[in-house]
């Protein structure tokens, strides 16, 4: 893709984002044709929304457990951004109208206390741990902005965050060290029913490689993580839609509960 195209590209994808209007797809010119396009047109993107949804205070990790690589098809994991004012304390109640067709996932969130500055070598799950302040439980929430998301490709889907609309975040647990990450469980419920759980390990092993990995795939394109940034490590529940009026809790083990009525 030329300049321009990228630049095109994320002018459409941003006007369908902010006026809620579902994208069919985005024509062949300005469709990007791999990853590193996906990830041009994604930081043009995020140019043009920071004017309307603030700063990137955040990033998410797509498909870093098997149960979302089976539900979204993709075999591998895709980064997003979170922008300022998407996120949300818990609880929080979230206009159910301001989306196109609403999602929340259950995640365990990692906030920086320190830097993941680019560097020629990759870093460790245990680099990472060092530079985590605080985790938190998270709930993402996606939007599935588009006509049939299941026709549209990867880098895409890719470009345009990977489904990402916003948050609602728990209280800061400092001392997560004493908690067996890879067994926390993680368990969404909707009205009171359960509709999903799943474990720390099912995120590639153990949370903290979700990390590493967009650690190093930011270090490649010479970015990093800067500190109080927060990432969203991967759902452990498949992604759950809700309708209007629905009141979602998630409790995830040692790091709290968090809940959010979509009204």
């Amino acid at each position: 893709m030329n300049p321009g195209a990228i630049v095109e590209a994320a002018a459409l994808l941003a006007d369908h984002r902010l006026r809620r209007v579902p994208l069919d797809t985005l024509p062949e010119a300005l469709r990007p044709g791999d990853e590193a396009e996906a990830y041009a047109v994604q930081d043009a993107l995020h140019e043009r929304l920071v004017p309307s949804l603030g700063r990137v205070a955040g990033h998410k990790i797509g498909c870093t457990t098997a149960v979302m690589q089976a539900f979204l098809g993709i075999s591998h994991p895709c980064a997003g951004g979170v922008f300022a004012r998407t996120v949300h304390a818990s609880p929080a109640e979230i206009p159910h109208a301001g989306f196109v067709r609403v999602g929340v996932e259950c995640e365990i969130v990692a906030r920086l206390a320190t830097p993941l500055v680019p560097r020629p070598v990759d870093y460790t799950r245990y680099d990472v741990e060092k530079a985590v302040g605080a985790l938190m439980a998270g709930m993402e929430i996606v939007d599935a902005r588009y006509v049939d998301y299941s026709k549209l490709d990867m880098p895409t889907l890719l470009a345009d965050d990977f489904f990402d609309a916003g948050c609602v975040l728990g209280p800061a647990v400092h001392d997560f060290r004493a908690i067996d990450l890879e067994s926390v469980v993680g368990v969404t419920t909707i009205n009171g029913v359960e509709v999903g759980r799943g474990r720390g390990a099912d995120v590639m092993g153990h949370p903290f490689e979700a990390l590493a990995w967009l650690a190093n795939r930011r270090s490649q394109r010479g970015l990093g993580i800067d500190a109080g940034e927060f990432v969203f490590l991967g759902s452990v529940v498949e992604t759950k839609w809700v309708a209007a009026g629905d009141h979602v809790v998630m409790e995830l083990e040692g790091l709290g509960r968090i809940e959010a009525r979509f009204t």
